[in-house]
């Protein structure tokens, strides 16, 4: 960790300022007319269903979440002040995808989708490389292990230095968080999921490496980020602090999002457990 070095500068021109507010504004308004168009289709396909507005509602705030921590003023300050990154992170990897994640998008877009192309979603979501990811374990050491590895070796400071290499750092928080927050919390149902007395306990694991994490950082122990202590030590209290809340608020989630598991009626019938079912389901 520098005593009091600065961080290195990213030395874009006026073009790439310009693609820096552009990029992610224009992937952000995409990403809320799909879901406008998905929730349009699946009122139609569905009209007796209908679709939660409680639901876009949460897409939404996931957008303005996104917004805030890739557009200005945080996206240039989180380039030159530590503190600022880490808001971003916090951001980008916990609070935007856990409103995201609420939205149910999986959900909608299986609704929103013709029968023979939600059965072959269904299929791949089923399959075992996509069980195997959406595994509670899978998720922590994706969301955490990517934290050791940027602060705890050149990579942050690698990713910083160089052009458009904090664009596959910031999307990484975005999909592990997400992926995270899916399998802890998530709405849409997950075959092959744990029950929730494994998932908090995974999630458990989560807030104390998050914790370790901040902590290490704050002490200047092995962290390989190159700004002054101040700066430092300031993310380090935000990751503290701001990860707890974000933790807090999944943990909320997984309790009200919980269903327990009705025997059916008559224990002699077994209902059948095709494709086409458990999308009717979804």
């Amino acid at each position: 960790m520098g005593g009091g070095a600065a961080h290195p500068a990213h030395g874009h021109g006026g073009g790439g300022d310009a693609l820096e507010v552009w990029l992610p504004a224009l992937a952000l308004l995409a990403g809320a007319v799909g879901y406008a168009l998905a929730v349009r289709r699946a009122r139609r396909r569905h009209p007796a269903q209908g679709w939660p507005p409680a639901r876009s509602i949460s897409f939404a705030a996931g957008l303005v979440l996104l917004a805030v921590a890739l557009l200005p003023p945080l996206a240039p300050f989180g380039h030159e002040d530590f503190r600022g990154h880490m808001v971003q992170h916090l951001l980008m990897g916990m609070y935007a995808p856990l409103a995201l994640v609420l939205a149910a998008p999986v959900t909608l877009l299986l609704r929103a989708l013709p029968p023979g192309h939600g059965r072959r979603l269904t299929a791949v979501l089923r399959s075992r490389p996509a069980r195997l990811l959406a595994h509670p374990v899978t998720a922590l050491l994706l969301s955490t292990g990517g934290l050791v590895l940027l602060y705890f070796t050149p990579l942050y400071d690698t990713a910083l230095s160089r052009p458009g290499w904090h664009w596959p750092v910031h999307a990484h928080f975005l999909l592990s968080g997400w992926l995270f927050a899916h399998v802890i919390a998530g709405p849409d149902p997950a075959p092959g999921r744990p029950g929730v007395p494994a998932r908090l306990w995974v999630l458990g694991v989560a807030i104390a490496a998050h914790a370790a994490i901040a902590q290490l950082m704050y002490g200047g122990f092995w962290v390989r980020v190159h700004a002054p202590i101040a700066e430092v030590q300031g993310g380090a209290e935000i990751m503290y602090y701001g990860g707890d809340l974000a933790e807090l608020l999944l943990a909320a989630a997984l309790v009200t999002t919980w269903r327990p598991v009705r025997a059916p009626r008559d224990p002699h019938r077994v209902r059948p457990r095709s494709g086409r079912d458990l999308r009717e389901v979804w």
